[in-house]
């Protein structure tokens, strides 16, 4: 604990360097979490016995995978979740989430929508074809996606609104959420948020069970592609366990920020926004890294004075004790060394000139800039998602956004004179692999036996064909031209006023 002028505080304040230090920066696997010992006896209510929770996911995914629907009745039963009708929410259900909520809280989801749409339109990426090579890559989206968002004692739908909406940017055929239901009810919260996203179908079916039927499909729920979306310590085992038979965007742990501050940051709005993160779980992480001790002092002093007032005390409290802290550096520099290596979630620059030092962070998920940039406010309104990596992974991964809602086809098609050119070196390397079926397709070629020929009779313009549903959806346009990889001379071949 701090001593400040005598009064204790939970906000531990260390030097870098120091064994404190290094204690309140250390990070915990996922697998090493402990997790409410309530869990276990949840575990227990559905299968009988105590399992830990890579057991309990187990099982859970060996039962959807054997019995379907009936499996995840069952187990949503046990857990205070049944759900008497279909497992999918209707229309007539959305319709009346909407008569349950405010109108302000419609028109600020809207808003919301608006901003995080625009944001993502705004992402580069797409398909091209350099004409001169022969070669190029198709973007298409991804055909059915599973997006997850929590909806039991804390229900999101901003979450919502962050994966569903860059899903629908992207393109998605078939965008599928499940989100639990209380007593066969889901927020209206939820299913509006849904709806105003762009969401197709919604299935009231929370937990690992969720993420597990979306994986291998059941007779209600439809199997998907990919599965997105943040919860909690069950459902990203459960992600990770299914990872194979579908794709997954991320394995979000509990949420953290780091805050980089010097003497010119306003404790009390440092003091919220640990605090902001704090209140979302025990687990969560919210650390000051600030070359000013007397501020750590004085934000020590002030987390105890919001936290009178919070009315999420319990939990902030819980987890500024265990996973906050405060670390004194000698500069900013050596503040952001801290957050390269810890690569936050969210990193908050409360320093002066802060649009200076962005080009000094390598490692974060997102990074907030300003005393007028919240991390707050990226939760709800800026733009971009707020599923971002935690854990350390923003080292290697990015927020969620349109590019995890697409795939990429790489497009090979040489010309005659451009095989002439690389192809004996795809042979000689073929055969140092010991391919010597690979050599000879390659040389049958520049022979020009086995029906082809090197003075390109029969060519064609190369064209994209359109997607199966381009009757109905619209054609695929046509990749543009990128920069030639080396001057070939050629051109495309036929695209003479086009």
């Amino acid at each position: 604990m701090a001593a400040l002028m005598g009064i204790p505080s939970i906000l531990r304040i260390a030097h870098a360097g120091t064994p404190e230090a290094a204690e309140i920066l250390k990070r915990i696997p996922i697998d090493e979490l402990e997790p409410d010992t309530s869990v276990r006896e949840r575990t227990a209510v559905v299968f009988g016995i105590p399992l830990s929770p890579e057991a309990f996911v187990e099982r859970v995914r060996a039962e959807v995978r054997a019995r379907g629907d009936a499996a995840i009745r069952e187990i949503a039963a046990r857990l205070g979740e049944a759900v008497e009708g279909p497992l999918e929410t209707t229309r007539e259900e959305v319709a009346q989430a909407y008569d349950a909520v405010s109108h302000q809280f419609v028109e600020d989801l809207r808003s919301a929508a608006a901003r995080i749409e625009a944001f993502h339109r705004l992402q580069p990426g797409g398909s091209w074809i350099n004409y001169d090579e022969g070669l190029g890559q198709v973007v298409r989206p991804i055909d059915r996606v599973g997006l997850y968002a929590p909806g039991g004692r804390g229900a999101y739908p901003s979450t919502v609104l962050m994966t569903a909406i860059p899903a629908r940017v992207a393109g998605v055929r078939e965008v599928v959420l499940c989100t639990a239901a209380r007593d066969g009810v889901q927020r209206p919260e939820m299913l509006v948020a849904a709806d105003i996203a762009g969401v197709h179908r919604i299935f009231k079916v929370g937990g690992a069970q969720a993420i597990c039927a979306m994986a291998y499909g059941t007779s209600s729920i439809p199997k998907v592609d990919k599965v997105l979306g943040p919860g909690n310590l069950f459902v990203v085992l459960a992600k990770r366990r299914v990872y194979g038979a579908v794709a997954i965007d991320q394995l979000p742990g509990p949420t953290e920020t780091m805050v980089i501050a010097d003497d010119s940051a306003d404790a009390t709005e440092v003091a919220a926004d640990l605090l902001a993160q704090a209140e979302h779980d025990p687990l969560a992480t919210s650390i000051l890294v600030t070359t000013s001790a007397d501020l750590a002092n004085e934000v020590a002093a002030a987390v105890e004075d919001q936290l009178v007032s919070l009315p999420t005390a319990p939990v902030a409290r819980a987890s500024i004790a265990a996973r906050g802290g405060a670390v004194v550096v000698p500069s900013i520099m050596a503040a952001l060394a801290i957050a390269n290596e810890f690569a936050p979630e969210h990193l908050c620059l409360l320093v002066r000139d802060a649009w200076t030092w962005i080009g000094e962070v390598r490692h974060a998920g997102g990074v907030f800039v300003g005393a007028h940039s919240p991390e707050a406010a990226g939760d709800y309104v800026a733009g971009p998602s707020h599923v971002m990596p935690t854990g350390q992974t923003a080292r290697f991964a990015s927020p969620l956004s349109v590019t995890d809602f697409v795939k990429v086809t790489s497009v090979i098609g040489l010309s005659p004179r451009r095989l002439a050119e690389v192809g004996p070196v795809a042979a000689r390397l073929a055969r140092v692999e010991g391919f010597e079926a690979h050599a000879r397709a390659v040389e049958m070629r520049l022979r020009g036996g086995g029906g082809a020929s090197l003075r390109g009779k029969g060519e064609t313009t190369p064209t994209l064909s359109p997607s199966p549903a381009a009757a109905g959806e619209g054609s695929t346009p046509l990749p543009p031209q990128r920069g030639a990889l080396a001057a070939d001379g050629g051109g495309r071949p036929g695209a003479a006023g086009r």
